[in-house]
């Protein structure tokens, strides 16, 4: 990591850490990279490389809803909302004997999640239920 990407990652693990979402953590059993990722407005994206966790967990076999039905039964109603869910995974805590295998790694510390982070493979089924 150059030196301008650890500076970014720095602050974006502040900002984590800060709205309690990590948790510094030693000796955890998995490890995943941090890759940052710049963005068409020239800011940066900072990713967590869980491909190599995803492989090693089963996949979830609950079927999502259907979203046409979900579409159909609003027929008629008066009113339709939509929620704005960006940050609606950070509301899933972690087991806390689930939160090591979770880790990342920047330059200087490692973290993991105390809340379900985005990328992890069984994320969607785990929010929609």
């Amino acid at each position: 990591m150059g030196p301008e990407r650890a500076t970014v990652a720095t602050a974006k693990v502040r900002k984590l850490l800060k709205a309690r979402f990590i948790r510094e953590c030693q000796y955890p059993e998995w490890i995943s990279n941090v890759v940052l990722v710049k963005k068409p407005n020239g800011t940066w994206r900072m990713c967590i490389d869980f491909a190599d966790l995803n492989k090693a967990c089963p996949k979830d076999n609950y079927p999502l809803l259907k979203i046409d039905k979900l579409v159909d039964t609003t027929v008629g109603d008066a009113l339709l909302s939509f929620m704005h869910v960006f940050f609606g995974y950070h509301h899933i805590p972690l087991c806390t004997e689930d939160q090591e295998k979770i880790a990342f790694v920047t330059d200087r510390e490692l973290h993991c999640y105390k809340i379900m982070p985005f990328r992890l493979k069984n994320v969607g089924v785990t929010y929609s239920v």
